[in-house]
């Protein structure tokens, strides 16, 4: 396989869209539903269109249509259908469908056309909760079975922050800001995830508290500068890949010893290595949450 991914093998095609090989297998034989292609070795391999026409076939039979009247539909019939569901509301799975094909094939304007139809019926926070963040929880899964690249990766998160950039502009310009107490948000050392971070950030200018936006890769030392100012912190940060599950304990030892022994201040920790916190035996200054909602439930 080429380094962008235009074929797939069928554990690819399970990857992408949740169905079974051992399903996919018999749906094509039963069904007649895909044709692959085949190597020079008779090895099964498909390419975008396929892709396309299994996730449509997936999203079409998880809204209640059985695989025996999907296959009886054409291509373009079952594409029609498709739409049609989508325009009564059902969008949030063909939605995620659409930016994976957007992501895979480098599609900008495809990325562009599905945000933009999501912006007419929903508010942007709600494209976040019901559309960007399960799609990027299933981005994560992708890139660690590799069936996605590190480019598709960058090439999707970068749309998706640009959307989080210019939404969260848009409200500074608006909310006044009258809180004396700060809340400041950075990723650690070789931590460069930032996206869950860039809707905390929107989520607490919406709610008109003060947040200030270090980004990534910020070593502890770096963060004693914003004391000064504010009279209480709140610390928060998103633990994606770093500090690994070996540096966790002595990072937030450190962390409280250095920014939160004997003040007010707290740190507030969420992300995929939280799993691996100890929390039984955490400094009562820090919390660690499952989820961003969960997380701005408590302000």
């Amino acid at each position: 396989m080429n380094n962008i991914k235009t074929i797939f093998s069928i554990k690819d095609l399970e990857n992408l869209t949740g169905i079974k090989a051992h399903t996919i297998r018999i749906w094509e034989k039963r069904y007649e539903l895909l044709e692959p292609e085949r190597t020079d070795t008779n090895i099964r391999f498909y390419n975008l269109g396929h892709l396309q026409k299994l996730l449509n076939i997936s999203f079409l039979n998880n809204n209640g249509l059985k695989i025996s009247k999907i296959a009886s539909l054409k291509t373009s019939e079952i594409h029609d259908q498709v739409r049609e569901l989508a325009s009564k509301g059902h969008v949030k799975n063909h939605a995620i469908n659409t930016l994976k094909l957007a992501m895979l094939d480098f599609d900008q304007d495809l990325f562009y056309e599905t945000y933009n139809g999501l912006n007419k019926n929903k508010t942007f926070r709600d494209i976040c909760y019901d559309v960007f963040i399960p799609f990027l929880s299933e981005i994560g899964m992708l890139w660690q079975t590799d069936t996605i690249t590190p480019a598709h990766e960058h090439f999707i998160s970068s749309l998706i922050k640009q959307k989080i950039l210019v939404n969260t502009e848009l409200l500074q310009s608006q909310i006044k800001i009258n809180h004396n107490n700060a809340f400041v948000l950075f990723l650690p050392d070789n931590e460069i995830h930032e996206i869950g971070l860039m809707f905390i950030n929107y989520e607490l200018v919406a709610k008109g508290q003060r947040s200030i936006f270090l980004g990534s890769s910020v070593p502890i030392i770096s963060l004693t500068d914003v004391l000064a100012y504010y009279e209480q912190v709140t610390f928060i940060s998103y633990f994606t890949v770093r500090p690994s599950k070996d540096e966790l304990s002595s990072y937030l030892e450190d962390f409280n010893s250095q920014l939160l022994s004997g003040k007010s201040h707290e740190l507030w920790v969420l992300g995929y290595m939280t799993q691996f916190i100890d929390t039984k035996n955490l400094p009562e200054k820090i919390k660690t949450f499952n989820t961003i909602d969960s997380l701005i439930a408590t302000i």
